[in-house]
């Protein structure tokens, strides 16, 4: 028997929905868990051919088999048909751990929330980066009061050359809902607000670009997945946003999958007594302090954490909340609906060319 956290994750039957290479991630974390992966569905025959002979599961082409066969699933489909597979899923009973974002437009998010409230089962977003050791260390400092108040966030998810592959579904704005914004910037955006305890949100400002995907002579070293070229590319590279909360906490967001600077993962956290540094790339987390004691001095500690795999703790957070039955305090379907109304509202604002406010 295998232990997590003082719970045996073989209780739970865990099927997965969408068997693509993100499926194939969380099966793979599900395993080393000890989790009991019952089964997987997809539409795609490859896919669930693959899954059936990698993890010695069933593979279906219906979810409704699926579904009669497990406790709870992991739904890692393209973004279009979250909301079939997570209300169905609800609908039957069944835990759910939708992957990011919620879905490809404010209203099937909406929907998917509103049958979340109403199931006995318990619905949790895959928002992984919360699971960071630097962020666990953060948050902790944060509860402490370390920070004092937290009044400001930058956000950075910027890739140099990282638009993925040209001609599947993510650079598809009907089957995405997005491009850059909705794929990366969901989890800036996630995590600065996890960052300022999700006030509400009041009015975002922003513009959404297309600049590189597009071209003919989109120049790059590496793409996950193959370039089909710029023919049926209609979604945004980059973003530039300001968000702004009903307490008077803003954040900034730069999030790009292409762009002329170098990459950057950084998020800034500034409090009133300290604040921090944060690289999602690469883990480091560094806190700024200063003090009177001695004589006026400036501080900055490295912080050293363990390298977490955030899938797999995301996963265990999930499993044990389905074991003991308790709804999860975080990556709450409430706060993914919040994520998805500033992304709602930031290609509102790039649109109309306005400030935008969340209740419109």
């Amino acid at each position: 028997m295998t232990l997590v956290d003082g719970f045996d994750p073989s209780g739970v039957r865990v099927g997965i929905v969408g068997l693509g290479g993100i499926g194939h991630h969380h099966a793979e974390r599900l395993e080393s868990l000890g989790a009991d992966l019952v089964g997987g569905m997809d539409v795609d025959a490859g896919a669930r051919d693959r899954f059936a002979r990698e993890f010695d599961a069933h593979a279906f082409e219906d979810a409704g088999e699926l579904y009669d066969m497990v406790d709870a699933v992991l739904i890692t489909t393209p973004n279009r048909f979250h909301e079939e597979y997570a209300v169905s899923a609800l609908e039957w009973g069944l835990d759910v751990l939708l992957e990011k974002p919620l879905a490809h437009t404010l209203e099937s998010a909406e929907r998917i929330a509103e049958a979340a409230r109403e199931a006995d089962g318990i619905c949790m977003v895959g928002f992984n980066n919360r699971f960071a050791a630097p962020v666990e260390v953060l948050k902790h400092y944060q509860a402490e009061g370390r920070l004092g108040d937290v009044t400001h966030v930058e956000a950075n998810y910027v890739r140099r050359r990282g638009v993925p592959g040209r001609g599947s579904w993510f650079t598809s704005e009907a089957v995405s809902g997005g491009g850059s914004l909705i794929d990366i910037g969901v989890h800036a955006i996630d995590l600065a607000l996890y960052f300022l305890d999700f006030p509400e949100v009041v009015e975002v400002s922003g513009v959404a670009r297309s600049e590189f995907g597009g071209r003919d002579d989109y120049t790059y070293i590496d793409m996950w997945g193959d370039d089909s070229g710029p023919e049926d590319f209609d979604v945004d590279d980059s973003v530039s946003a300001f968000i702004r909360t009903a307490d008077g906490a803003t954040v900034s967001l730069e999030a790009a999958w292409a762009t002329n600077r170098p990459e950057n993962n950084d998020f800034f956290v500034r409090g009133t007594e300290a604040g921090a540094r944060f690289d999602r790339g690469n883990g480091d987390l560094t806190l700024f302090e200063n003090g009177i004691g001695g004589g006026h001095h400036l501080t900055d500690t490295a912080v050293d954490t363990r390298e977490v795999d955030t899938h797999r703790a995301e996963q265990a957070a999930f499993l044990e909340a389905v074991a003991t039955g308790e709804g999860p305090i975080r990556n709450t379907v409430e706060q993914a609906l919040t994520v998805q109304r500033v992304i709602d509202g930031i290609y509102r604002s790039t649109d109309e060319g306005r400030t935008v406010r969340i209740d419109e």
